[in-house]
């Protein structure tokens, strides 16, 4: 019995010795349009105390990838948070049609809930799993302080979740620090905040120029750069777009820098022994999303400015928390803005060609009234999905496979078509090389019957967005940063993906993982 106590004693040394301290703030950072390749491509204008530290004390993952096609910012944020891809989560895109009013829905708007220092009304309500911040608020008994500060109101939403204390983005129309009513009441020190340093009051005399302009004229990384009409540049904002410029501009990081250093003085975050979470939005697209061929120098000077930015909030943090309670994480919501549109592929004797999913559509329903019978079986087109009117089909006592079957093998023949999915097969989750990412980016009560996939280099016209070119599906990887004082410092080049954030954070809170979540957790420690 002696043997054994002294052995159970010896185990439980180890591991007093071995188990990491709890964290009292978590640091969530997530980039909007965060490239490694860039990322590293700007590296000789980096300071030490931002991507140099993290590239140095934290545990880098450069080849992280999203587990389903199609992200953007409100689909990455969303599985970000909950560890779970669109199928399970709900959230497949910014904007999906509503089958009842075959109207767009934004992924977050609610008319439930007012919004504070805005009109928009807005709540997590079709997010259908749970995220980490609920995870660790429903853990605490609600006494952990979550709060999402972002740039965009999707992404400061998704990444609070169901059960946060509060989540603030930035006003298109009128610049303030905006909440909603579904996190409970506007809080006093945001409310100080915008009397004393609102952005409305400000925007008028700012003016974002090249931080280095000795910098920019000894390194550059494009080609086109190196002209001297692309070296400088000079924005102003002054039009009734001006708070949208501001959001897609190298000044943004700072605003939200700023507006994080109130948080951190004034609510309390992070100062008892109960782990509390903070989520950070920052920017790192091209200004106004444009292309890197039309404003190479713009993008190169966002990417300085973040590096500042970050350096920014970790030396206002650890100033509040002190170094030894903090974990960051800087993950990426991946790279959805396309340079493909200022390409000439035809000049370059590249395929290309344009396709017309109105023009699409309707010679499908003609189609489809050949072999059924004269209706309309299409109800709607939103983006690349097409989408089957059910109740005709019922009506005609139809079989929908049938239908999505003659479909798809329609479509297929269509110049330009690469790929059709439809409902039946995605849902069947049949195995095809590629499909699995499809599948997991597709929802069923979100998304259409019908997904066309044309060929890369083509251009694809819908109702809704003006004319743009596919640019397929290359492989780029995103950064994702673990750094903490008893985390192992290393770059790895294996691929993870990014639905295994939320359980690797939930194992360092010990917490819970949310549930929908199905990726094991990285090895950070």
């Amino acid at each position: 019995m002696l043997t054994s106590l002294m052995a159970l004693l010896s185990v439980m040394t180890v591991e007093a010795q071995t188990s990491p301290e709890l964290p009292r703030l978590v640091v969530n950072i997530l980039v909007d349009q965060l490239r490694t390749d860039y990322m590293e491509a700007f590296a000789p204008l980096y300071e030490e105390k931002g991507f140099q530290r993290l590239m140095s004390e934290a545990r880098y993952y450069s080849d992280t990838q999203h587990p389903f096609r199609g992200a953007d910012r409100a689909s990455a944020s969303a599985c970000l948070s909950t560890g779970a891809v669109p199928y399970d989560n709900g959230i497949p895109s910014l904007q999906w049609l509503s089958r009842q009013r075959l109207q767009p829905v934004y992924c977050v708007d609610d008319p439930s809930f007012v919004g504070l220092q805005t009109t928009e009304k807005t709540s997590p309500r079709y997010l259908l799993t749970t995220t980490l911040s609920d995870e660790l608020s429903m853990a605490t008994g609600r006494r952990a302080l979550v709060f999402s500060i972002c740039p965009e109101r999707d992404m400061a939403v998704l990444l609070a979740g169901h059960v946060a204390s509060g989540a603030f983005w930035l006003n298109d129309q009128t610049g303030a620090w905006c909440g909603t009513s579904y996190y409970g009441n506007y809080p006093s020190w945001a409310s100080d905040y915008e009397r004393q340093k609102s952005v409305s009051k400000r925007i008028s005399k700012l003016e974002w120029t090249p931080f280095y302009d000795g910098a920019l004229q000894s390194f550059h990384y494009y080609q086109n750069a190196s002209d001297a009409d692309g070296r400088d540049f000079k924005h102003l904002f002054k039009n009734e777009r001006r708070y949208r410029q501001l959001k897609t501009s190298g000044l943004i990081n700072e605003e939200v820098a700023l507006f994080v250093d109130r948080c951190l003085s004034s609510s309390g975050i992070g100062l008892d022994a109960v782990p509390d979470l903070l989520n950070i939005g920052l920017y790192a697209g091209n200004y106004e999303h444009q292309s890197v061929f039309r404003a190479p120098s713009e993008l190169q000077d966002i990417y300085v400015r973040l590096d500042h930015a970050l350096a920014h909030i970790f030396s206002s943090v650890e100033q509040v928390v002190g170094r030894e309670n903090v974990l960051y994480i800087v993950s990426s919501t991946g790279y959805a803005d396309s340079d493909a549109d200022d390409i000439d592929f035809s000049n370059n004797r590249i395929p290309t060609g344009t396709f017309s999913m109105e023009r699409a559509s309707l010679l499908m329903n003609m189609y489809l009234c050949a072999i059924f019978g004269q209706a309309q079986y299409v109800e709607a087109t939103f983006n690349q999905q097409i989408y089957l009117d059910h109740k005709v089909i019922e009506q005609k006592q139809l079989n929908l496979n049938d239908v999505l079957a003659r479909s798809e093998e329609f479509l297929s023949q269509m110049d330009g078509v690469r790929d059709v999915f439809t409902s039946q097969r995605l849902a069947l989750g049949a195995w095809v090389k590629g499909l699995d990412l499809v599948r997991s980016g597709w929802n069923n009560t979100r998304c259409g019957d019908i997904i066309v996939d044309v060929n890369p280099g083509w251009r694809i016209q819908s109702q809704q967005q003006t004319e743009y070119v596919n640019q397929g599906e290359p492989y780029l990887a995103y950064p994702l940063f673990f750094m903490a004082p008893n985390v192992r410092a290393e770059r790895l080049t294996v691929p993870v993906s990014s639905a295994a954030v939320a359980p690797t954070l939930s194992r360092c809170l010990r917490i819970r993982a949310p549930n929908g979540s199905r990726e094991a957790p990285l090895v950070i420690y």
